[in-house]
Order: structure tokens, then C-alpha cells, then sequence
């Protein structure tokens, strides 16, 4: 991954700049490194100073002023996650190995009365914003199989009227449809009535399917009826829409106390506000198909999303049982505690597993 060689020697003086930046947000001196080390590594000033020259040489620090202390580069903040990365692989532990108990008991209570995709969803936004000090975000993909819960319909106007659609997982999906024909309150009530009573739990798909056979079983006894019924559903009242998944985001707080500038900081945040280019971005960097955590140093912009080089992604795919999956992340400047926010995403990633595979599965629909 990375062209250059680095010595033991350097990587634990690169390790020490990046911890003590990390905690205090200022460049680093070489009389820092060598309190750091307080002697333990038989490093001297003259040492740490000639290694800090070879890092800076190597692109890995930056130096602000001629008299400041360094700065540990994009590229520095890579190799560091990378060797993080490694020795997780290596740690029989399991990747929530240096996750504290602490840490660990927080996020369990955290998620404590979870009963639904959508209250994970937003219970891991809060989370992830709070123990990162950055950006949580959650966000759910298209679901394999949509239930029905409950639809409701409203008229709007002529012509015009709107659906509410609840699935089994807690998604509340809403769309305004284009009817033909004139359609009275009676007429909305009938078929809303219609649906929750017969087809409660049943796959989106497969109601609009038995709409369609018992229309024409039985369309002259059901021909009045069911008409309006019929027109609703192919309108696209139970069309599912993977398009639009459930967002949470929490923490744009977080951000804006930071210290990036000001003008790129308003963009990026412009563009995080469109929900569907956060999720284009989750999906540009996370594979769903992988299970491990995903982190990216330095955001690459696109036409709909700028470039973020001061911003970290730390990303993993979640599954919530057999019904839907998504995508767990932390947004969040460079200066962040590495270690700690890979393990907990990877924690909380997993926890869906453990969640979701404890609930009772729903009743299904007669075959």
C-alpha cells in the first residue's frame, strides 16, 4: 500500500506524534516526543529530531512555521490506520479487543429496548456522534422483502392523493399519487380498510399480486368495490422504493466546532444536508458484500459531493436481521482517537447481528 519503508524507530516516533497531536491539537515539538517516551526508549532529543527530519522527508509530517513543531500529514494518518488495521487482523481477541469495558457497557445500554431497524438506525446515530465527536451516521439500504404494517390514505386534491405506507421493519414511507378517476373520503377509507384487514403482514409484493387475481376472480362481485382499491395499488400506493432508504445523521454540532476552514467546511456541510449524496458517498466507500471496517483519510470530491482531505470516514456494513441491511459510519476531522472509533464501529456493526437475530420473526402470510 504504501512505496516508502518505515522503520521500527520511526513508526513509534510517528505513532507518539500522532497520539500527542490527537490530544492536543497543536504541532508537535521533538522535547514533546521525548516526554512522551520520558527515556523508556533510549531515544535522545538529537534522536527523535534527525527521525522527525527523515518523517517530514518522507511526506509523513509537515512543519507550519520554520520554529513550529510537526504535523502529522494525510499520509501519516493512513499508515497509522493501516498498522491499526494490521494488528487487529493479528489480535485473536476479535476486533472489539481494545474496545474498553467501559466503552463496550455504554454502547450495550445504549442500544438497550431496540426492537426495530429504524430505532437501531437512529439509536447508532446518537451514538457514534457522541463517543466520536464527530458525525454519526446510519443509513439503510433497500430492504429484501417490505411487509405491511398499516397504509393510510388522505385525498389532497383532484386527482391527487396521498399514501402512507408502514412496514413490519418501522420504515413510514409516503408518496403522492395521480389518480384518474375521482375518489371520494368513502372510497379511500374502503380501501385502506380493505388492506389492513386482509393483507396485515403480508409482503408488499405479494398483495399487490392477490389484489390483482381477486379483482379478476371476482370482478363482478367485487367489480365496485374493489375499483378504487385496484387503481390505488396501481397508481403505486404499495410500490416499494429502495430509492429512498432511512437516514440518521447526528452531530453536525461536532463539526462545526472544529477548526477547518470556514468557507470548505460550509460546503462539505451543504453537501452532507442532502441525505442522498451522503448516502452516495457511504456507498462509494463501504462494501456491503465485506465485513470489515472500511476507513478513508481524506474524502475525494465528485461533481455532487467536495473533496474533504481534513475529514475521516470510518465506516461498516450492518445487517438487521434477515429483513435489511445497511451502512454504520463516523464522519469526523483527522485529529480523532483511531483505534477506539474502528473498534466501535465494528462493535456496534456487529451488535445489529446479535440484536436482530434474537427477536422472534414475524408471523408470515399464508401461503
Amino acid at each position: 500500500m504504501f512505496e516508502f519503508r518505515v522503520s521500527p524507530r520511526e513508526r513509534l516516533v510517528l505513532t507518539a506524534i500522532i497520539e500527542i497531536y490527537t490530544a492536543t491539537g497543536e504541532p508537535v515539538s521533538s522535547q514533546a516526543v521525548a516526554r512522551y517516551f520520558e527515556n523508556k526508549e533510549g531515544l535522545s532529543s538529537a534522536t527523535i529530531r534527525n527521525v522527525m527530519a527523515v518523517l517530514g522527508d518522507s511526506g509523513l509530517l509537515d512543519q507550519p512555521h520554520t520554529s513550529a513543531g510537526r504535523l502529522p500529514t494525510p499520509l501519516a494518518f493512513r499508515y497509522h490506520v493501516a498498522q491499526l488495521q494490521e494488528i487487529a487482523r493479528g489480535n485473536s481477541a476479535g476486533s472489539s479487543g481494545h474496545l474498553s469495558e467501559q466503552r463496550r457497557e455504554q454502547i450495550e445500554d445504549s442500544f438497550s429496548g431496540v426492537n426495530s431497524p429504524m430505532q437501531y438506525l437512529e439509536r447508532t446515530s446518537h451514538v457514534l456522534a457522541l463517543i466520536s465527536s464527530g458525525l454519526g451516521v446510519a443509513v439503510s439500504t433497500s430492504t429484501a422483502q417490505q411487509v405491511l404494517e398499516h397504509i393510510h390514505f388522505s385525498r389532497l386534491s383532484t386527482g391527487r392523493v396521498l399514501a402512507v405506507l408502514v412496514t413490519r421493519a418501522g420504515a413510514v414511507q409516503d408518496r403522492v399519487l395521480a389518480i384518474d378517476r375521482e375518489l371520494g373520503y368513502d372510497d379511500l377509507e374502503m380501501a385502506a380498510r380493505y388492506l389492513n384487514e386482509n393483507f396485515r403482514g403480508w409482503p408488499l409484493d405479494r398483495i399487490r399480486a392477490e389484489v390483482a387475481r381477486r379483482i379478476e376472480a371476482e370482478q363482478a362481485e367485487y367489480q365496485n368495490r374493489l375499483q378504487a382499491l385496484d387503481e390505488l395499488c396501481r397508481q403505486g400506493a404499495l410500490a416499494a422504493d429502495p430509492a429512498a432508504p432511512m437516514i440518521y445523521v447526528e452531530g453536525m454540532a461536532n463539526l462545526l466546532a472544529g477548526e477547518m476552514d470556514r468557507e470548505r467546511l460550509r460546503q462539505m456541510l451543504m453537501a452532507l444536508e442532502a441525505k442522498q449524496r451522503l448516502v452516495e458517498l457511504l456507498n462509494a466507500y463501504v462494501d456491503a458484500r465485506q465485513r470489515e471496517v472500511r476507513v478513508v483519510v481524506g474524502l475525494d470530491g465528485s461533481e455532487s459531493i467536495p473533496a474533504m482531505p481534513d475529514l475521516v470516514l470510518v465506516g461498516a456494513p450492518a445487517r438487521f436481521g434477515m429483513e435489511s441491511s445497511g451502512t454504520v459510519a463516523v464522519i469526523a476531522p483527522t485529529r480523532m482517537q483511531y483505534q477506539e472509533m474502528i473498534q466501535a464501529v465494528s462493535y456496534i456493526a456487529r451488535l445489529s447481528d446479535r440484536v436482530f437475530s434474537e427477536r422472534t420473526p414475524a408471523d408470515t402470510p399464508p401461503q
